[in-house]
C-alpha cells in the first residue's frame, strides 16, 4: 500500500512539473528590476496612444445584439453610430438588404509574451584596465533609433486588424505598447555601473516588446431590414490566426556585462 501510494506522489508531482513547463508565457504583474521607464527621460517625444473604447450609441447595441458574430471593430462601430435607421412598422412588405462590407470584427487572444530584449539599441562601454580604482559606466543613448512592431503575417484589412489586435493586447497587460518607438539621441538613466579594475564594461540597451498570438474573425456584415425591424447578419465567416509584435513604449532593458 505504502508503495502504490509513493508511486501516485511520483506521478502527481510529475504531472505538476509537466504542467508548469507546458504553460504558455504571461506578463508579470511588475516590470522586471532591469527594465526602466524613460517617458520623462526620452529626448524623443512619442505620441500617446489612447486605450479608451469606442461607445456604442443605444440604437448600435441593439443592432449588434443581432449579430451572429460577436463586433468589436471600432470603425465599424463608428459606422452604425453615425447611421440613422427608422423603419416603419406599418411598412407592410417592406424589406431590404444593405451590403456594408467585409470587416475584421474580433480579435481573440490565445498567447501573449513579452521579449524584455527585443531589439538592442545601444552600448555603452568604459575600459578599466588601466585603473586601479575602476570606473563607472552609465547609460547614455548615442543616437536616435526607431523600433518597428507589425503583424506576423498579411492579412485583409490589414489597419483595422492592428488596431483589434493593440486594443485587446493593451486591456490585457496594461503596458504603453505601440507599432513603432522612437528612443532619442542623448536619452540618459541615472542608473551607474561600477566597472572593477583590468575590466571592460559594457552597458547595453534593449526595447522590449509584447508578442501576441490569437485569432481574428472576419466575415461580410449586412443590414436586415425587415417588418419594421434591423438586424445585422454576418455570412461568410472566416478565421485566421496572426501573430503581432508591439514594442512598449518610453521603455529599456539594461543588461551590464564585464569581461
Amino acid at each position: 500500500m505504502k508503495k502504490i501510494i509513493a508511486m501516485f506522489l511520483c506521478f502527481a508531482v510529475l504531472f505538476c512539473t509537466l504542467s508548469v513547463s507546458d504553460a504558455k508565457s504571461i506578463v508579470p504583474e511588475k516590470l522586471p528590476a532591469s527594465v526602466i521607464d524613460i517617458s520623462k527621460e526620452n529626448t524623443y517625444p512619442n505620441p500617446t496612444h489612447d486605450a479608451s473604447e469606442l461607445v456604442p450609441s443605444g440604437h448600435t447595441k441593439s443592432l449588434l445584439k443581432t449579430a451572429n458574430v460577436a463586433i468589436e471593430n471600432p470603425v465599424l462601430i463608428k459606422l452604425l453610430n453615425e447611421s440613422v435607421i427608422h423603419p416603419s412598422k406599418w411598412s407592410i412588405g417592406y424589406s431590404a438588404c444593405i451590403y456594408l462590407g467585409e470587416w475584421p470584427l474580433n480579435y481573440e487572444s490565445k498567447e501573449t509574451s513579452v521579449n524584455w530584449e527585443f531589439k538592442k539599441i545601444n552600448d555603452n562601454a568604459a575600459d578599466a584596465r588601466g585603473s586601479k580604482n575602476g570606473q563607472q559606466i552609465g547609460y547614455i543613448q548615442k543616437i536616435q533609433v526607431r523600433i518597428n512592431g507589425g503583424l506576423t503575417s498579411e492579412v485583409p484589412k490589414q489597419e483595422e486588424a492592428s488596431k483589434l489586435i493593440m486594443a485587446k493586447t493593451m486591456a490585457k497587460t496594461h503596458l504603453p505598447i505601440s507599432f513603432s518607438t522612437i528612443v532619442g539621441a542623448g536619452t540618459k538613466i541615472d542608473r551607474p555601473y561600477q566597472v572593477s579594475s583590468k575590466q571592460i564594461g559594457h552597458l547595453y540597451g534593449f526595447v522590449p516588446a509584447v508578442n501576441e498570438r490569437g485569432k481574428i474573425t472576419y466575415g461580410e456584415v449586412f443590414l436586415v431590414l425587415k417588418g419594421g425591424k434591423a438586424r445585422i447578419d454576418v455570412k461568410n465567416i472566416m478565421q485566421q490566426g496572426i501573430g503581432a509584435w508591439m514594442p512598449i513604449q518610453d521603455h529599456i532593458a539594461l543588461r551590464y556585462l564585464a569581461k
